[in-house]
């Protein structure tokens, strides 16, 4: 099922032309629109450059995936190794589909990691993203970099939605222990001061188990792809967390209004067209995460 979905939303990302929205459609003030990986149909994926290109337009929220190196530094990547689809060794040669999950990060120190470039590639499935060199950064260098741009440019600080990416085959293999992991991040949430701006999602329900029991103040993000249905998920949870994050194609009348009767709030990933966008909007969303904020102003007009 996981496949059948991943194969739906490439198709899906593919497509980088906006659409024409009604203009019928009211936005709430507070609509969180989140920045997919920054602005990963414009910039390289989960990268500094990315994340300020996010900042230029309507964004609330910068949404990005974490994982852990060798030396316990909290590195901004989609996957726990370096991804044949966009990097390049020191020596400038691809990562081969064959070499990558050798590539651990988990077992690279964060200086190993550096010498990668993950952008001068471009990426196949959205032609709109301008190619640059680039690496990997450290969570607390990202953060600083988007709290000083916001402050140069009198614009208002953004949130912070950063993805656990985890599972069980994973342990000790391409991540740390789940607590550990949680404990990592949220020590490093706590030190950079962005506790009260940060929301911790996972499609792992392990992390966010362990994210309540680290601090149950941390606001959290059930990230969903199957079709068990809301209570299945939430019982498999265990707690209710502030915020119910289903694929954009799951998402329903009925399901918005559960999701308002168990007081949490519903954003739904990935969106990447403006008809899309405002059915959604219209259904009664809180947030929808995109690749594309540049589509944002086309709905907001």
């Amino acid at each position: 099922m996981r496949l059948i979905f991943i194969l739906i939303m490439t198709i899906s990302l593919c497509n980088c032309q906006p659409k024409k929205p009604d203009l019928a459609v009211i936005i709430p003030e507070n609509f969180d629109w989140q920045g997919h990986r920054g602005a990963r149909g414009l910039l390289p994926e989960n990268t500094i450059p990315a994340f300020l290109k996010a900042l230029e337009f309507p964004i609330r929220t910068l949404e990005l995936d974490v994982v852990i190196s060798k030396d316990s530094q909290v590195v901004i990547s989609h996957e726990p190794w370096l991804s044949h689809t966009i990097c390049s060794k020191p020596d400038s040669t691809p990562v081969t589909e064959k070499e990558e999950q050798s590539l651990k990060i988990f077992q690279l120190t964060y200086a190993e990691i550096k010498k990668y470039d993950c952008g001068s590639r471009g990426n196949v499935r959205f032609p709109s993203q301008q190619p640059m060199q680039v690496y990997k950064p450290l969570l607390k260098d990202m953060i600083t970099a988007v709290e000083n741009y916001c402050k140069e440019k009198n614009r208002t600080l953004p949130f912070y939605n950063i993805e656990i990416k985890s599972m069980p085959e994973w342990d000790s293999v391409f991540t740390p222990a789940i607590n550990v992991f949680a404990q990592l991040l949220i020590d490093q949430i706590k030190s950079l001061n962005i506790q009260q701006r940060t929301c911790i999602q996972s499609f792992d329900v392990r992390a966010l188990q362990a994210v309540r029991q680290i601090d149950s103040t941390i606001v959290t993000a059930l990230l969903v792809e199957n079709t068990d249905g809301l209570e299945t998920n939430l019982e498999k949870l265990g707690f209710i967390p502030n915020i119910y994050s289903p694929y954009y194609q799951l998402v329903s009348a009925n399901m918005v209004k559960m999701t308002r009767e168990r007081g949490m709030r519903i954003i739904p990933w990935t969106v990447n067209d403006t008809i899309t966008m405002q059915g959604l909007i219209k259904l009664g969303v809180d947030g929808i995460i995109t690749d594309y904020p540049n589509y944002i102003e086309s709905i907001n007009k």
